[in-house]
């Protein structure tokens, strides 16, 4: 084994270390998915919106339904006749109840199905802000993976580049090399430090903003298990994919539902010219203690009760419902052409979701072929740099090489399972079952 094949595997192993360590309090991504559900603002923003649509729903309901009203009142009036003469101060206490039934009222109905439509629409958002939140925790979530890597890589890099540091360093001191290895050492070993100092501030940062979209602090992601097998694509075939997209996008069905909701208000304007029929009932009590100008000093005492069906025939409204007909007619086609674009936009996002996870794992195979590729150049070049056919650039050209390669497979891994979960989402078929299939492939 190499010094350098050595090395990394000593900072594998620590990595492993703290990863075990951290085990206990570590947490996977549908757990952090689950912690973000009771945390993030534009979820709870949907959540509600939901809510509210399904309250405003029942409000439209009471337009078919019967409504009741209890009427009183109480006054006092003098009344001062001089023939004959007549001085009567006259309270009157009125009591009532009135009561109503529609019996025709089309333009109600549709208001109904317009608020049961509402709901769904306000359940497409909520789906939507559901699948938007489980990319957003992904991407989080692997960001803090991919800068640990980038972190541990960079710290095995520097370890390596130290210890070509110290051989160059020697190697001069007894002659068997020129100041110029230890001094491209030493420039090559500061500039690793500088990458792992931008690699720390890096995986702060990436950190801190997993915590934020959680709502907690000190998150730790488990880390994937190694060796990782990457699911392939399922369906493999990009048209399911469109297809699926077309019908089940949240905003496809968003704009599917506003189209409905178009079409019902075109029926309700067109209602205007129709009949409204409602059963009216009523009793009403109303007293008079001091009696009447007609009773005066008979207290009476009457009793009213009425039941009937009230016929209301609109004439003429000045055009007003023809011309309500057309800017509905209007909104209407406007409603069917943000249909058509967004299935066009869920058909295009699909397939490019689709193909961009196609050629990531693409790049993921061509990455593992070319790590094999370094490391065997990198161990070329020691052998030659031991037996002075290859000086020292050469060797820390390979490692650089080396270790910028594992940084892009680590990274083209994860982009690979966040597009994944972008593909589900532009197909509108993202659950938070899907988590738990990428929750498989974690070490624990």
């Amino acid at each position: 084994m190499t010094s350098l094949q050595r090395l990394l595997s000593v900072s594998l192993a620590v990595g492993a270390a703290w990863a075990a360590a951290t085990g206990a309090q570590a947490q996977s991504l549908a757990e952090l998915a689950q912690l973000a559900r009771g945390y993030d603002a534009p979820w709870q923003a949907a959540k509600a919106q939901y809510e509210a649509a399904a309250s405003r729903a029942e409000q439209a309901r009471a337009g078919l339904l019967p409504s009741a009203a209890l009427t009183g009142s109480a006054s006092y009036g003098r009344t001062d006749v001089s023939r004959p003469p007549i001085d009567l101060h006259a309270p009157t206490q009125t009591l009532g109840v009135a009561a109503s039934q529609p019996l025709y009222r089309p333009a109600n109905r549709i208001t109904f199905e317009q608020g049961q439509r509402g709901v769904d629409l306000a359940r497409a958002q909520l789906d939507g802000a559901e699948q938007d939140l489980l990319v957003r925790v992904s991407q989080a979530y692997f960001d803090v993976l991919a800068a640990q890597d980038t972190l541990a890589f960079v710290q095995a890099q520097k370890a390596a580049v130290g210890e070509q540091l110290a051989a160059a360093r020697r190697n001069f001191e007894v002659g068997n090399a020129t100041v110029t290895d230890s001094r491209e050492a030493q420039a090559r070993h500061d500039l690793v430090v500088a990458q792992e100092i931008a690699a720390e501030n890096d995986l702060r940062v990436k950190r801190l903003a997993l915590d934020q979209l959680v709502g907690r602090a000190g998150t730790a992601p488990l880390p994937l298990a190694q060796p990782v097998a990457l699911p392939a694509v399922q369906p493999a075939d990009v048209g399911t994919w469109v297809r699926t997209a077309e019908d089940t996008q949240p905003l496809v069905r968003q704009a599917a539902l506003a189209l409905d909701v178009a079409r019902l208000e075109t029926r309700k304007a067109e209602t205007g010219h129709l009949p409204t029929v409602d059963l009216q009932a009523g009793y009403t009590v109303q007293r008079t203690p001091n009696g009447t100008v007609t009773l005066p000093g008979i207290h009476s005492r009457a009793n009213v009760a009425s039941v009937g069906v009230a016929l209301n025939l609109p004439l003429f409204a000045g055009f007003a419902v023809q011309n309500r007909v057309k800017e509905t007619l209007s909104l209407e086609e406007k409603a069917q052409a943000d249909l058509d674009n967004a299935r066009r936009n869920a058909a295009q996002a699909a397939r490019a979701a689709f193909f961009g996870v196609q050629s990531g794992l693409g790049q993921v195979h061509a990455l593992q072929a070319a790590e094999a590729s370094t490391q065997s150049a990198l161990d070329a070049n020691l052998l030659g740099y031991e037996v002075g056919v290859r000086i020292n650039i050469d060797v820390l050209n390979a490692q650089s090489q080396l270790y910028q390669t594992k940084r892009d497979l680590a990274q083209a891994r994860y982009n690979v399972l966040t597009g994944s979960l972008r593909l589900k989402q532009a197909a509108g078929t993202l659950t938070a079952d899907d988590l738990l299939a990428i929750d498989a492939l974690l070490a624990r």
